[in-house]
């Protein structure tokens, strides 16, 4: 497979500009197991433009949110970059802009589902960003990732809102409570290596308080905490990103 010219236009205009070097891009959207399978071309993957756009995206998130709320904690603004910057938000943000349509896999990565595995869709975002990064500056790159980043802001509007994930809500929740910690077990695991399924249930003392399935133990005890915490709250869990939700700090207080 390989990139047809509009393709790559999209992008382009998903991404805000036109590269002058447009190699950067392909190599961009070039997963390892392509670049492996077409070793004749010796085509380049996206490895190292992937380290390098995972320190531009950082900065841009810390800066954006910087900005953004100033009124913030520190503790606060690290969670906001934290949650954007994971490798769930940022497969998520490779959607948006549609790289799952444009990345070069290798025959055996795209009979194995590759185009939807979290890891190789924020690679791919990390890489793009690194591309225009180097095509373009900080500012394009900026202007880019800034733009995605808001989108996912709308449900912020007071102060008084705290941010947190799941598992960390529910661990303060079960500690002001005098409660024991919430305790996670794997109940099972389905599927082949390259889509395992885990399914975790959460409990508090002897009570079973949720169970959920997820791509990764992580993923399924997220989702089991958050299943559990909305027992407590309800429509009252905002969330702004796959592993972050807002919440009224009043109301974390008095589940």
């Amino acid at each position: 497979m390989t990139l047809d010219r509009k393709k790559l236009e999209r992008l382009e205009k998903a991404a805000g500009h036109a590269f002058a070097d447009r190699a950067l891009l392909e190599k961009a959207l070039t997963h390892s197991s392509h670049a492996y399978e077409a070793r004749a071309a010796a085509p380049e993957d996206n490895e190292q433009l992937e380290f390098l756009g995972d320190s531009v995206i950082g900065l841009i998130a810390a800066e954006f949110y910087y900005r953004t709320f100033p009124e913030r904690s520190e503790g606060e603004l690290s969670k906001l970059k934290a949650s954007a910057s994971s490798t769930l938000a940022l497969a998520r943000l490779a959607k948006a802009v549609k790289l799952d349509k444009a990345i070069l896999l290798g025959r055996g990565e795209e009979k194995s589902g590759g185009r939807k595995k979290v890891s190789i869709l924020a690679g791919a975002f990390e890489a793009l960003t690194g591309a225009l990064y180097l095509d373009g500056g900080f500012e394009v790159a900026k202007a880019f990732v800034s733009g995605l980043l808001g989108s996912s802001l709308k449900p912020l509007k007071s102060g008084s809102q705290t941010l947190s994930n799941a598992k960390s809500a529910l661990q303060e929740i079960c500690q002001k409570a005098g409660l024991t910690a919430p305790l996670y077990r794997l109940v099972s695991e389905k599927g082949p290596a390259h889509r395992r399924t885990f399914v975790i249930e959460v409990s508090l003392g002897e009570r079973v308080m949720a169970k959920s399935r997820g791509a990764s133990k992580k993923a399924a005890e997220q989702a089991a905490a958050e299943k559990a915490l909305k027992s407590f709250f309800g429509r009252k869990i905002k969330r702004i990103s796959p592993e972050a939700f807002l919440i009224e700090a009043e109301d974390l207080d008095r589940p």
